[in-house]
């Protein structure tokens, strides 16, 4: 699955234009490196995302199309 669609499925970020945003400006990181939109996201990658001073790093636990808001934390777990 995209980064972007991901970020938004997951509700982690609210829009999948400011998801995009995020990649595109260097705020996101897939396993310790710089991603783009487009980059590939799937079980057991970390994922950094830089909000501001705030660095918060999950984990993906599932990657699907379509969830439900009550079931989208079920796709991921915060790390730090």
């Amino acid at each position: 699955m995209r980064l972007d669609k991901y970020l938004k499925v997951s509700r982690i970020i609210k829009r999948r234009t400011i998801a995009k945003e995020f990649a595109e400006n260097e705020r996101v990181l897939i396993n310790g490196r710089m991603a783009k939109p487009s980059s590939d996201v799937k079980k057991g990658d970390i994922i950094t995302l830089q909000i501001g001073d705030r660095k918060t790093i999950f984990e993906v636990l599932d990657t699907k199309e379509n969830v439900k808001a009550a079931e989208a934390k079920n796709l991921y777990r915060i790390i730090e």
